[in-house]
């Protein structure tokens, strides 16, 4: 059964798109049944170009990715979700909606590489240290036995992911 991850962030142009892209990429390399995908409470309707670059000059893949609400993941038609991951300040402290199916959540926080200093070069620099560090911890996750832990033991192994 595919473990659906959700990725959270307030736009989703930048961290959350990195999250959604790195996990997949990683999943289908390592043969992993994991599914991500990402979504923001305030969209701002496209991908950060600097994003999608990093991911691009990472070999990835970055067709049929979008800008979209988290709504579209409260509805009844959506996939069930078995993790939910907040990537930025904002999206953690806001109120999520209803996750059908009671999700573990857990906040993996990063810095906003689109306000790096540097200017251009600066934030190039950022959003690749970001996409690594993302992907690291998105191979942690890989590495968990995702089908045979509960939602306690589950939660608490993203929590130490998150202190690591």
């Amino acid at each position: 059964m595919t473990t659906n991850v959700l990725i959270l962030c307030t736009h989703n142009s930048a961290r959350s798109v990195l999250g959604e892209a790195m996990l997949n990429h990683l999943a289908a390399k390592h043969s992993k049944d994991v599914r991500a995908f990402s979504a923001g409470s305030a969209p701002g309707g496209r991908l950060n170009p600097l994003a999608v670059e990093a991911l691009t000059q990472a070999g990835i893949d970055v067709s049929g990715y979008r800008s979209k609400s988290w709504d579209e993941f409260a509805r009844d038609d959506a996939p069930a979700m078995r993790i939910v991951i907040t990537v930025c300040d904002s999206a953690a402290a806001e109120t999520c909606p209803y996750w059908p199916g009671s999700p573990v959540k857990v906040h993996w926080g990063y810095a906003d590489p689109s306000v790096a200093p540097g200017g251009d070069e600066g934030k190039r620099v950022a959003f690749e240290l970001t996409r690594q560090a993302i992907g690291y911890r998105m191979l942690q996750l890989l590495a968990l036995p995702l089908e045979a832990m509960s939602n306690d033991e589950l939660q608490r192994a993203l929590t130490a992911i998150s202190e690591s």
